[in-house]
């Protein structure tokens, strides 16, 4: 299963991936058109961070997710690649998968009144954010080829301070 992983020691918090984010969830697919739209369209992660560190949250899809175990509509649910998706017509703004969800970025449409989420841009081969991504902090990689042993070790020296 391909996921989205951060690489926080390459990220310039330049925010493209908010950008490409919200684009892709908007109406007219372009920046030019995005910005004139209303409501603007929402952006389903976001660049958080101190002054030595900064990178995206986005939704992990857990495998044991608490925002689908929360959401009492049916509203949310897995698909067939394991993604947690959301079916808008069954939200009723009841906000439990808000309260559930450890990361943070499921965040509510003002004017709808439905849970927004992201649903890694399931028609995309990449995720907008990953393809706008300028310094690769984002990236779409297998689970099991992640953590390898050069990623391993680059944790080590920056845990040395080597």
């Amino acid at each position: 299963m391909n996921q989205i992983f951060v690489r926080p020691e390459r990220c310039m918090g330049c925010r493209s991936c908010e950008l490409a984010c919200a684009v892709q969830h908007s109406q007219s697919k372009t920046l030019f058109g995005a910005v004139a739209e209303h409501p603007l369209p929402q952006k389903r992660l976001f660049v958080e961070g101190t002054s030595k560190v900064r990178l995206a949250v986005l939704c992990r899809h857990c495998e044991d997710a608490p925002c689908l175990a929360a959401c009492i509509t049916g509203c949310l649910y897995r698909d067939e690649n394991g993604f947690v998706r959301r079916k808008k017509e069954r939200c009723i703004g009841c906000w439990s998968c808000i309260m559930a969800c450890p990361f943070g970025v499921i965040t509510r449409d003002k004017v709808k009144k439905i849970a927004v989420k992201c649903d890694r841009c399931h028609k995309l081969p990449v995720p907008a954010c990953v393809a706008a991504c300028p310094a690769k902090a984002l990236i779409l990689v297998d689970v099991d080829e992640f953590p390898k042993e050069k990623r391993r070790q680059l944790v080590l020296r920056e845990i040395a301070g080597a």
